[in-house]
């Protein structure tokens, strides 16, 4: 058994806020004392994706829900992972997120994707025909606005013309970026980029990711600043017993599941092929990680390795957990992992 943790192994947070069967605000308050707690035990970041019109995110502006987790934490990092450019013009996207990182006093990460479904877009009037070419567009002029301005652009979707950015982020040269992807070829554009990499899925997928971003890391960039992170998504439930986490995590699971699937069911979409239809599916997947304590650390360990990751992003909150179960689990990482690598 491995009792060592790597040296470079960092823990994040990464969430949904999906529904949880209980009262929006109710959920947004927990939420925002799970922060607080993340803050406290030494987390790195809170990740929040971006969905729309489904259960499966009650996040629908991430920047808007995350203006409140700055105000509640000192040291936790901030991001949207990932903010959907598609829905955003890219100036308006800039200006929001210079905002919150000097709100934060500069504790933002930036996620950016065009999403995972184009269903979501579509009802904001972006169809499949044009959503992977604004999507270049639009980053291609945030990217350049992090630059300074003014910014010109011609393009199929948008045209700028010496538009005067009187605006800037807080950190320099810009947040750090971050793009999610299970693909081994956009592994390239991200370690050209020096962007940080969320991936999921069993670890041995996600090692063909890590060893291409590593073919083609930046010497130069590198040598200039941090080692970019290259995070593994886990759902995870810890508890006294194994019996007693698995009984917490079954019901969590379904009821995460069945918001993750309202969209494809409502617009009779085959889900994904791989989607884990049960807790003991996902257990198998390596999507979720159910256990004691000890037992959790060791199978998270052993992941990681595998992966080739170094930045653990925990999915603690999901479906119906309690507030005090999200918390029991948050602890336990601090103690397994976070305060054993100090």
């Amino acid at each position: 058994m491995r009792n060592v943790l790597p040296s470079n192994l960092t823990c994040g947070i990464f969430d949904h806020l999906d529904e949880d069967g209980r009262d929006i605000a109710r959920q947004y308050a927990d939420r925002l004392a799970l922060a607080e707690a993340y803050d406290r035990l030494g987390f790195y970041a809170y990740h929040l994706a971006e969905h729309h019109c489904t259960p499966h995110g009650r996040g629908p502006s991430p920047n808007l829900f995350l203006s409140s987790v700055i105000q509640r934490t000192r040291r936790l990092r901030v991001g949207p992972l990932v903010m959907l450019l598609n829905l955003y013009h890219p100036l308006r996207a800039f200006e929001e997120i210079c905002m919150l990182d000097h709100l934060s006093s500069g504790r933002v990460e930036v996620g950016l994707g065009r999403g995972s479904l184009p269903i979501e877009l579509s009802y904001f009037g972006v169809g499949a025909d044009v959503a992977s070419s604004r999507y270049e567009e639009a980053s291609q002029i945030f990217v350049s606005a992090m630059n300074g301005g003014p910014l010109s652009y011609q393009g199929q979707h948008f045209a700028l013309n010496d538009v005067p950015l009187t605006l800037s982020p807080h950190q320099r040269p810009c947040p750090p970026t971050w793009i999610a992807t299970n693909r081994p070829e956009s592994a390239h554009w991200a370690a050209a980029n020096g962007a940080n990499l969320a991936c999921m899925g069993p670890s041995s997928a996600v090692r063909k990711v890590t060893d291409r971003y590593h073919a083609h890391r930046n010497a130069e960039r590198d040598a200039s600043g941090s080692a970019p992170f290259l995070a593994l998504l886990r759902m995870v439930v810890i508890a006294s017993s194994e019996a007693a986490a698995r009984s917490l995590a079954a019901p969590a699971y379904e009821t995460w599941l069945k918001s993750f699937k309202f969209l494809y069911e409502l617009n009779d979409i085959p889900p994904p092929s791989n989607l884990p239809l049960t807790l003991d599916a996902a257990i198998d997947s390596e999507l979720c990680v159910v256990g004691t304590g000890a037992s959790v650390r060791q199978t998270l360990l052993d992941h990681l390795e595998e992966a080739g990751a170094n930045y653990l992003l925990c999915q603690l909150a999901f479906g119906s957990l309690t507030l005090d179960a999200c918390l029991n689990t948050a602890t336990a990482i601090h103690s397994e992992l976070i305060a054993a690598d100090r």
